[in-house]
């Protein structure tokens, strides 16, 4: 019996409660899902739930006594051994143990299909994440945001939602002008600009600008007045920068759907739109010259410029323009992940959400993350002779490769700064989490090997009952958890969820390793029990490697 079939159970024994008056409460207030969790203590059961002190005032009973109630019923459902009663009411279910080695075969039988789920089918979710300006390799801070935010996207997929990655290329404005500026003075044996961009990536950016160009039969841009040696700079610099950061970004297993270009919502008009949509609702408003958005009203510190006296668009309108085309183009939910330097843009993109019409801001998320410093020796290192100061990603892969820099930079939670330690993330050692995963996984599969030489097969017997162990019944709980864990880390947008709960299987996984063998040992005759374990132990490697692919990860078959 899964966890979700024990809910099912569970909502079932509600509405027949209900039916027959034994629960005195409106049809309309009982749960959609019976939430079952595992006990803190595994001598409390399998499965806990508090259902019914959640409903006691509803029913105007005490919870105790719906709980008496309930655990009378749900005693009767095929595949429960007992239920008891704890504290003020929680309910804490032990499954028979053919019911819960059942849950073997389910894993087995659903492969990659297990753990998902449709509690977000018919969402359609825009998820925009790493969106860094084309000036520059991709630094450490994105490549956060590149392995969470991909790891995000698969588990929304997994929970039902339609979802759409979208990078958002900011190739308008003074960063990108500057860059120009840098490749130009580069290009000329000069300095770079007090306020330009150094490293050696620039006179590399410079070099194939100046080759394509003239490759293409055009005038070496040297030769070319400062206007338009700069404007040539800089629609090869950024065609050149970007196509790397693409490229980067694919080796490290993060493509997108749409890369959305900010230069084209002023071009195509966009930006004019979307400040005359907002001047007809009535948030726009003229003053010294300039053009604002009342964002006051919604909640924001003060009020913003959307076009500046001098003519100028400001950086808020092309947010605005983009933000009215994703909507325009029927997304039902929009998720903005931004750097540990963004916080104050909340305020002002809420407000902007609400100034269209989309008031209770349920249409837009802002996820915030916190730093990333890579860490050998103890002490903070700067790796990158290339971008000049900073750490970039592939520095990282280059360090420790893109399973381990995917798996440590989504296993914490985005809002808390991590310290990354080369030296542990290149050890094969249990310290090291990627590798206490990964390694779990080999072994299911070495096991496997095994077990096919020594004539144990996964068709010739299955009798859940056999799993008895208390490792075995550990392991089993794990597994049974993974929908949960993945429909909660998509709700939350919280893909570590999924890592912590992979090393939580993998421990549950090695201690069981030691204690129960799937293929016989000496003169030991060939049973059922042998091939029950290799579905659990099938189970297992199939859990591992879903849970993997999530977060974007390899699951090697030999370590």
């Amino acid at each position: 019996m899964t966890p979700a079939e024990l809910s099912q159970a569970l909502h079932a024994v509600l509405v027949a409660a209900q039916a027959d008056g034994t629960l005195p409460i409106d049809p309309t207030a009982l749960p959609a899902t019976v939430a079952v969790e595992r006990p803190r203590s595994r001598e409390h059961g399998d499965w806990a739930t508090n259902v019914a002190m959640q409903l006691a005032k509803k029913a105007q009973m005490p919870p105790r006594a719906l709980a008496e109630v309930l655990a009378a019923r749900l005693a009767d459902v095929p595949g429960v051994a007992s239920v008891e009663i704890a504290g003020p009411g929680f309910l804490n279910i032990r499954l028979e143990a053919g019911a819960a080695g059942e849950l073997a075969r389910t894993v087995v039988e659903a492969g990659a299909a297990y753990g998902r789920s449709t509690a977000l089918a018919g969402e359609r979710i825009n998820l925009e994440f790493v969106s860094a300006n084309p000036t520059g390799p991709l630094h450490i801070g994105g490549a956060r945001w590149a392995a969470v935010g991909d790891s995000l996207a698969r588990m929304l997929q997994a929970a039902g939602a339609e979802v759409t990655r979208e990078y958002y290329f900011n190739d308008h404005g003074a960063q990108i002008d500057r860059f120009a500026r840098s490749l130009l003075a580069r290009a000329l044996g000069q300095d770079a600009p007090e306020d330009g961009y150094g490293g050696q990536y620039i006179a590399d950016i410079a070099d194939a600008v100046i080759a394509t160009v003239v490759a293409a039969g055009e005038p070496d841009p040297r030769t070319l007045p400062a206007a338009a040696a700069q404007e040539v700079f800089r629609a090869g610099g950024v065609e050149q920068m970007f196509g790397e950061i693409k490229a980067t970004l694919h080796e490290f297993g993060v493509d997108f759907d749409v890369y959305y270009h900010e230069d084209s919502l002023h071009a195509s008009g966009a930006v004019d739109r979307a400040v005359a949509r907002l001047r007809e609702l009535g948030h726009v408003y003229e003053s010294d010259g300039a053009t604002w958005l009342r964002t006051t009203d919604f909640g924001d510190d003060k009020d913003r410029v959307i076009v500046k006296s001098d003519g100028e668009a400001a950086y808020i309108a092309g947010d605005l323009a983009y933000y009215l085309d994703k909507r325009e183009r029927g997304f039902d939910r929009v998720i903005i992940m931004l750097g540990a330097d963004h916080h104050g843009y909340i305020g002002r993109m809420m407000a902007m959400c609400a100034a269209f019409g989309d008031v209770p801001w349920t249409h837009l998320e802002i996820l915030i993350g916190q730093l990333v410093n890579l860490v050998k020796d103890g002490e903070p290192v700067r790796m990158s002779k290339r971008a000049g100061t900073v750490v970039t990603i592939d520095d990282l892969v280059e360090a420790v490769g893109v399973d381990a820099a995917r798996y440590s930079l989504a296993r914490s939670s985005v809002d808390s700064m991590i310290d990354l330690d080369v030296d542990l993330l290149a050890r094969a050692t249990n310290e090291n989490p990627v590798f206490y995963v990964q390694y779990a996984h080999a072994r299911t599969v070495n096991v496997a090997r095994n077990a096919a030489d020594s004539g144990v097969r996964r068709e010739d017997g299955f009798d859940p009952a056999l799993l008895v162990h208390p490792t075995e019944s550990e392991l089993l709980a794990r597994l049974g958890e993974l929908g949960r864990v993945v429909a909660q880390a998509a709700e939350l947008r919280e893909p570590h969820r999924v890592a912590r709960y992979l090393e939580e299987v993998a421990g549950a996984y090695h201690a069981w390793y030691v204690q129960c063998r799937v293929t016989p040992l000496g003169d030991e005759a060939l049973g059922d029990v042998h091939r029950t374990r290799l579905w659990l132990n099938d189970a297992t490697r199939q859990v591992l490697a879903n849970g993997l692919g999530l977060l974007g990860v390899g699951a090697p078959e030999r370590m």
